[in-house]
Formats: structure tokens, sequence, C-alpha cells
């Protein structure tokens, strides 16, 4: 399975950490980590949508610069 580790092993090292630790503990654990990942895609799909509106931004500044070097050299 994973590297020589049995479904048996594993679950007696589930066990014991249930025995340590809690099953409230580890859920609380869980939440956290779901939110902390939540948090981080929000994070990304922000910046993903600022860096997009920077290059929306800086293309319609050079579409207007060219056309005002069109304008000057047609006058």
């Amino acid at each position: 399975m994973l590297s020589g580790i049995s479904l048996w092993q594993l679950l007696i090292v589930l066990v014991i950490v249930i025995m340590l630790f809690g099953t409230k503990r580890i859920r609380s654990l869980g939440s956290d980590l779901g939110g902390a990942v939540k948090g981080f895609r929000d994070a990304v799909k922000d910046g993903e949508k600022s860096l997009q509106s920077e290059q929306d931004d800086q293309s319609t500044l050079v579409s207007s610069d060219m056309n005002k070097q069109k304008d000057t050299v047609r006058s």
C-alpha cells in the first residue's frame, strides 16, 4: 500500500491520535484548516482579478496613447 504500511497499522495510528487529541480537537483542527484553504483560494482569486484589471487598464492607456499619436501624425 504505502511503502509497506498496512491498513491495520494506519488504523492503530488513527486510534492513538484520537485517544491523544480527542475528536473535538481534531474536528476543530479540520475546520480551521478548511477555512485557511478557503481564505487562500479567495485571496488568489482576488489577486488574479486585480492583475487582470491592471492589465486591462494598461491596454486601455496604450491604445489611447496610440490613438493620440495617430491623430498627431495625421495633423
